[in-house]
């Protein structure tokens, strides 16, 4: 038996951990895992009854989800297919001999949503939030991360990578010495922007992406593609600034974009066209196409074709789907009660600030003022992103037909909100995630309804047990305000110092504390990036604080309780290559980490379980890093 004097967070999941057994087609399984999985069951009987009887659907667009659930389970129909849904793009792509060929149908491409070495995206300007702002981003790259690229695990990786693009190719009808070269050639043109590119750890930095430059500039990133001609036909204003995400990549892109990398970039194209709608093929495709995503996360079998049909359409109707969620099994008891958590969890984080003892107080008012501008979202959105009304499903043609066009809306959607001003009321997450979120540009925390929960949430639990799970939640998204990012946004979610520059500093040797207490902690074979996971660290330091002093202001608190659940909500069992991918580009420490060092930075958990130096859970006192 574990002492929980010793490992706090072992000694309470204990018994779970001995007896959870991780899903052979989920590579974790935990507090949020088991919620989720749950919620995936009770949605997919509802969709599967939905489908067999008409009158059970509700009214609005849940009908056309449906309409694409049956479309997706139509294996059959999708078998008989087979890569013929996307034949089209191919030859598209292999009718390419230039660049001018490439750039006579740039804007269709980019539109279509094929794969391309950048990307266009609107999002809110990050300095004027009010208005939409057009970015320039590089494309993803196959490994998950730049680190990967020079080690062993990398390496293996790719090949099987390689193997898994081989195996669709031929599917196509590619010959194996076809497929083979294609398949080579994309993972040259790949490997031809890793030195380019950023890790995660320097993208964690989330200011760093804000780096506007003039339409002239931007133009001359190319010498072979035509961005001017892109901007002119995608979008109705004229684009005179672009954001660029990553300067350092556009400012080498006539390294990798030239007529040497032309027979590289057109295979890179293929593969990826394939790769990408290969869930949305024959069976076959979607075997095969499993083989990387298997090999990087460490689970053993895909999901049933059920599952898949259900996530393939949650990927389209999520926002639709989550109302449905939201509105059926969130009520209003809860939704009050979530609420007022919120409104207290905001009230002692202003006591908190006005007591600071680092802060000066042109900055504490400056914070005040931002906790007092925070929007909060609790349940489900009132309304829907306007884009959904525009999904309507072809009953007759193929799953991947409906994809395409629906991806198309979604993207033109986008482009039309350039210059535009920005809704603060529409949710980027749906109402169904089991997740939460700060939005630094919006100033907004939402806290959708499959979070409020057991473990998090339940009516049933005392008031203790709840502020330790969504309590925490609540005061670690509010935390986001003021962290290491969310600290350089103002109380209109514009990027604006409003620190002064002692303040600053002394917030930013704190940050570096957060950064010393986790970097270099061995886990699953590797070790923990204290730089990569500084701002959700710095969240989860002062949510947990913050809610325990809600929890202690209760008439009756259980401070046991308290800390109890928030072990709980963190237990996790997961794969070592789950582990070790999410050790490489996961802004958050591991569960266990997050648990048990976030409760030794609190003087209450030493008296509560009367934790001794000679404990393993123990921390001196002046060694406990306090932010917020």
């Amino acid at each position: 038996m574990t002492n929980i004097k010793d490992d706090f967070y072992e000694a309470v999941n204990q018994d779970w951990l001995e007896t959870a057994e991780i899903p052979s087609d989920k590579p974790a399984t935990g507090g949020f895992q088991d919620i989720a999985e749950n919620i995936e069951q009770l949605l997919i009987k509802q969709l599967n009854e939905m489908s067999v009887d008409e009158s059970k659907i509700p009214e609005g667009k849940m009908k056309e989800a449906i309409a694409f659930y049956r479309l997706a389970n139509d294996y059959d129909k999708r078998n008989s297919l087979k890569s013929e849904p996307i034949q089209d793009l191919l030859d598209r792509i292999q009718a390419i001999d230039s660049y001018q060929d490439l750039n006579q149908q740039l804007a269709s491409w980019i539109k279509d949503g094929l794969p391309l070495p950048f990307e266009f995206f609107v999002d809110a300007d990050m300095k004027d939030t009010q208005k939409h702002a057009l970015y320039l981003a590089p494309t993803a790259l196959i490994l998950p991360d730049k680190t990967y690229y020079d080690s062993e695990q990398g390496e293996k990786l790719l090949q099987v990578f390689f193997d898994m693009v081989v195996e669709l190719l031929n599917l196509t009808g590619c010959s194996q010495s076809e497929s083979e070269t294609i398949a080579e050639q994309a993972l040259a043109f790949d490997r031809s922007l890793v030195p380019y590119v950023r890790t995660a750890e320097e993208n964690a930095d989330y200011t760093k992406i804000y780096n506007p430059r003039d339409r002239k500039t931007v133009t001359t990133y190319s010498d072979q593609i035509d961005l001017t001609q892109a901007f002119d036909q995608l979008f109705d204003d004229t684009v005179e600034q672009v954001i660029i995400t990553e300067p350092e990549y556009f400012e080498n892109f006539n390294t990798f974009i030239t007529d040497g990398h032309l027979p590289l970039l057109k295979s890179w194209m293929f593969a990826l066209t394939v790769v990408g709608y290969a869930r949305y093929l024959s069976e076959d495709f979607r075997q095969a196409a499993s083989q990387y995503r298997r090999a990087l996360s460490g689970i053993e079998n895909i999901p049933s074709q059920e599952k898949a049909a259900f996530h393939l359409t949650l990927n389209q109707f999520d926002q639709i789907i989550g109302l449905y969620y939201g509105k059926n099994y969130f009520g209003k008891k809860a939704k009050q009660d979530v609420e007022h958590m919120v409104h207290s969890m905001i009230a002692i984080y202003k006591d908190r600030l006005k007591q600071n003892d680092w802060l000066g107080e042109a900055t504490k008012e400056k914070a005040i003022l931002k906790l007092d501008n925070i929007g909060i979202n609790v349940g489900y959105p009132d309304k829907i992103p306007a884009v959904y009304h525009q999904l309507v499903t072809n009953k007759e043609d193929s799953l991947v037909a409906n994809v395409r066009n629906f991806s198309k809306l979604a993207r033109l959607a986008n482009f039309k909100k350039f210059k535009k001003p920005v809704d603060r009321n529409e949710w980027e997450m749906a109402a169904s995630t089991v997740n939460a979120y700060y939005n630094g540009s919006l100033n907004i925390i939402v806290f959708p309804a499959a979070i409020l929960q057991a473990p998090f949430y339940s009516l049933e639990q005392s008031a203790s047990a709840n502020y330790g799970g969504i309590g925490a939640v609540i005061a670690h998204e509010i935390s986001h305000a003021f962290d290491n990012n969310g600290a350089k946004f103002d109380e209109y979610g514009n990027m604006n110092n409003w620190w002064t520059k002692e303040d600053l500093a002394s917030f930013e040797k704190l940050a570096q504390e957060m950064i010393k207490e986790f970097d270099g902690l061995p886990f699953a074979g590797g070790t923990v990036n204290g730089k990569l996971t500084v701002s959700e660290n710095i969240a989860d330091a002062g949510g947990l604080s913050c809610a325990l002093e809600a929890a202690k202001k209760e008439d009756q608190n259980h401070l046991e309780a308290f800390f109890y659940n928030w072990a709980k909500i963190w237990r996790t069992k997961a794969k070592e290559q789950y582990q070790q991918l999410l050790l490489a580009i996961d802004v958050h420490a591991p569960a266990k980490l997050r648990a048990n060092i976030q409760l030794q930075n609190l003087d209450d958990f030493f008296t509560v379980f009367d934790i001794q130096s000679t404990d393993g859970m123990y921390r001196k006192a002046e060694n406990r890093v306090k932010i917020w």
